[in-house]
């Protein structure tokens, strides 16, 4: 399917999951491409497709390995094999400046930038016309 793991990413996905414990767990591929599903598309864990299996099956698993930290040891693993792992940004670490937050300032109505110009207006709003002439 369009958005599961191809033979080669699950080659190097494969070792990387965790072992199993007593009882022996479902189809790993087929959760983590329920769970990268969710992901790239945005649906609800409800709406994941049948082919999936239950839902409840790839949510609990997610949380699960979440709380134990696999999910990190699973990307620190994939970051360490690529040479540009140096280069990845992520949102939280990103800041913007105090002054991208939208707070107001300078005049209240600005003029286009062609009228300071001095070049034909566009286009403007009726009572910005009529108080700059």
């Amino acid at each position: 399917m369009r958005f599961d793991l191809s033979d080669e990413e699950w080659s190097v996905f494969e070792p990387l999951m965790p072992k199993s414990r007593k009882s022996a767990r479902p189809h790993d591929r087929r959760i983590i491409n329920a769970i990268f599903y969710v992901f790239r598309t945005g649906i609800p864990w409800r709406d994941l497709p049948e082919r999936y299996g239950p839902y409840t099956s790839a949510y609990n698993r997610f949380n699960r390995w979440s709380r134990r930290g696999v999910w990190k040891r699973i990307f620190d693993a994939l970051a360490a094999k690529s040479r540009d792992s140096l280069y990845l940004i992520d949102g939280t670490i990103v800041k913007a400046h105090r002054a991208a937050s939208g707070a107001k300032g300078g005049r209240r109505i600005r003029r286009l930038a062609s009228a300071v110009v001095g070049g034909p207006r566009r286009s403007m709003r009726s009572s910005v016309a009529r108080g700059d002439h």
